[in-house]
């Protein structure tokens, strides 16, 4: 058996991705582009042989604050939810949900058609998919030499 050496930074990593999991902030060092904003919104990634779709929950924001941008190989879903105004007579107890502005950014597989990629919103989830380019098979060629 060997000696292996402790190192304490690595599961400190393995902590904060945990906790980047679970509170659906994104980990710095991940996959996915880091932005800024205000709250990021929790989504959904499946893959089919034809697609991949990204479901992301957005309640009570309005389609018209919703913005989804592809630029070089990165997918941005980015937007605002505005918190309701305090009323004569309404007093708040308790706000747990976000508000202000979101920016979700993601790597778009290689393999993915870009100007194909398309958009539904509707009861608060925001549906993209992005379906996958034909495979092109590499023709071989010969190379005649001199």
């Amino acid at each position: 058996m060997s000696l292996v050496r402790w190192n304490p930074w690595g599961d400190l990593g393995n902590l904060m991705e945990r906790y980047a999991r679970e509170t659906g902030i994104p980990a710095a060092g991940g996959h996915e582009a880091v932005a800024s904003g205000d709250w990021a919104p929790r989504v959904d990634i499946a893959e089919t042989d034809q697609e991949f779709t990204i479901k992301a929950e957005i309640p009570e924001v309005k389609k018209e604050n919703v913005k989804v941008t592809v630029d070089n190989g990165v997918l941005s879903i980015k937007g605002e939810r505005n918190q309701e105004k305090e009323e004569k007579g309404k007093k708040f107890h308790r706000i747990e949900r976000h508000y202000g502005t979101f920016v979700r950014s993601f790597t778009v597989p290689e393999n993915v058609d870009e100007s194909k990629i398309a958009a539904a919103f509707k009861d608060g989830m925001l549906t993209l998919s992005l379906p996958k380019a034909k495979e092109v098979k590499p023709k071989a060629t010969e190379v005649k030499i001199s």
